[in-house]
């Protein structure tokens, strides 16, 4: 099974977390954080790998994702399509996202999204599927 994904993150308390060589060490405010991603071969390893506590830091969500006041507490996915642009690009009219966060492979500013709340950022990524009517599931954690 393929498709995209958006990982609806919780950040406990404000924090400066080091993400890769590049981006260097980024301050991530208390809130919910929308990560958008894709898996064209594999979607539910590549859920199962975000969940997982041990694995090697690839991705920049990675990073994130290892710091201990970080959690994923939902996820809205579809199967078959690549939208994850489609997805970004509409994250991006509704809030700020940080600058080249998971983007490198492609031409987006952002793939990170940050929320004050919970059921803003769900209700803003199932209205970034309605807008490119693709059909969504949502897995709660």
């Amino acid at each position: 099974m393929k498709g995209c994904y958006c990982l609806i993150i919780y950040v406990k308390r404000k924090s400066q977390i080091k993400v890769g060589k590049q981006l260097g060490v980024l301050e991530f405010k208390k809130g919910i954080y929308v990560y958008v991603g894709s898996a064209m071969n594999s979607l539910e390893a590549r859920l199962n790998r975000h969940l997982s506590d041990s694995k090697k830091l690839h991705w920049h969500v990675d990073y994130l994702l290892k710091d201990d006041n970080c959690k994923i507490i939902d996820i809205i996915y579809n199967i078959d399509k690549k939208v994850e642009c489609d997805i970004s690009q509409y994250l991006k009219t509704q809030t700020n996202g940080i600058k080249n966060f998971g983007c490198s492979d492609c031409n987006c500013e952002s793939h990170l999204y940050y929320f004050k709340n919970r059921s803003e950022a769900i209700e803003q990524v199932k209205n970034a599927y309605d807008s490119i009517a693709i059909e969504y599931d949502f897995f709660k954690i």
